[in-house]
């Protein structure tokens, strides 16, 4: 069932006011190599998993989302196999918390890294759904109590995944996952009753949301009727990665999150909860969660450099603002701006794209005036 736009409710969640400005820190993220598939794919996996770092807090012993069929994606992956866990290793600390606080999660994700993917889809050809029976290690039961038994899918764009066949993008995942293939994989009547997208390697604020597969897979569910909850971790700054105690603190944030929207019937189709946590490597507190806009500036740009003098062929890279072609944040209550200061910010997105701010008013009045005709 659709629940009604309750923005007042959801931001009472959170506080409005921001004074904090700070200079943005992000750097690039390569995009990895896709592993081998299957038991071959985890065995990296097994050191970030057991190293001594914090662990996820005990489950509540009421299970807030018992009942709840939840559907995970996310642009990283999930192979979850490199160190730095960059390739979905996010995703697994989220269903770990999610199943425990009673949610029957299945997750269809991007068999490979498709990270800045936005929206973009695939309109021919094979997609194959390739069921993942070794997780990665430290993850093997965290789900298999639930209903589903926590059945872990990659999609990859052709009749058979390998290492080398093209991954589906994140949006595939959730549109192949609500048009029938839950039904065809797990069994599932009807659609699920959210899709949580993430934890992404890195945030999702200002104008990266526009490049964010993590986002548009939300948005992919809200276009089809169903709830979607976004979640992205922010990186510590030296090492550039989203941390072990950052992941573990936003996955059980998340599903008390999740547990508390659900209560106050805030799981709508009519927006996606966006939510950034900040880097919390060295024990940061980072409060409570902060009520924000999209920001308008950039936080980091792309840039193009000649492979050689003349050369038509370019490297793409990443720099950091200030640099050349940033633009500056003009908004106070900017998601990027909060969550440099070490805020969690929650922001509404939609998927109308039409102007309300009244900017748009000459456009309006000439486009209605007929002027602009002939």
């Amino acid at each position: 069932m659709k629940k009604k736009l309750q923005f007042g409710l959801l931001a009472g969640l959170a506080v409005a006011a921001l004074t904090a400005s700070v200079t943005p820190q992000f750097g690039a993220q390569a995009a990895p190599a896709i592993p081998q598939a299957g038991q071959d794919a985890v065995a990296a996996s097994a050191t970030l998993a057991t190293e001594a770092q914090p662990q996820h807090r005990r489950p509540p012993k009421k299970k807030p989302l018992s009942g709840l069929r939840i559907l995970m994606s996310n642009d990283d992956s999930m192979q979850a196999s490199r160190a730095n866990g960059k390739d979905g290793i996010g995703m697994y600390d989220m269903r770990k918390s999610l199943c425990a606080a009673g949610a029957d999660v299945v997750v269809i994700a991007p068999w490979g890294y498709m990270s800045g993917a936005g929206g973009s889809v695939t309109n021919s050809g094979t997609l194959t759904a390739e069921r993942r029976t070794a997780l990665p290690a430290g993850y093997e039961s965290d789900c298999g109590m639930a209903p589903s038994g926590g059945a872990v899918y990659g999609l990859c764009r052709g009749t058979v995944c390998t290492p080398d066949t093209p991954s589906a993008t994140p949006a595939d995942t959730v549109k192949f996952a609500l048009h029938d293939g839950l039904k065809a994989l797990v069994g599932w009547k009807g659609a699920p009753d959210l899709v949580v997208s993430g934890i992404n390697s890195g945030p999702n604020v200002s104008a990266s949301i526009n490049d964010s597969g993590t986002v548009a897979a939300a948005i992919a569910a809200i276009d089809n009727g169903v709830p979607a909850v976004a979640f992205s971790g922010h990186v510590e700054p030296v090492s550039d990665t989203v941390t072990r105690p950052t992941y573990l603190a936003a996955a059980d944030f998340g599903a008390d999150l999740i547990g508390k929207l659900r209560a106050k019937r805030l799981l709508t189709d009519a927006y996606v909860v966006n939510v950034n946590y900040p880097d919390v490597t060295n024990g940061q507190n980072p409060g409570r969660p902060v009520w924000t806009r999209v920001g308008q500036g950039t936080f980091g740009v792309h840039t193009y450099q000649p492979t050689e003098a003349g050369s038509k062929s370019f490297t793409i890279g990443w720099a950091v603002c200030p640099a050349e072609h940033c633009i500056d944040e003009p908004r106070r209550d900017a998601d990027s701006t909060a969550l440099f200061a070490g805020k969690i910010t929650l922001t509404a997105l939609t998927r109308d794209r039409t102007l309300q701010t009244g900017q748009d008013a000459r456009l309006r009045k000439e486009v209605q005036s007929g002027r602009l005709m002939g």
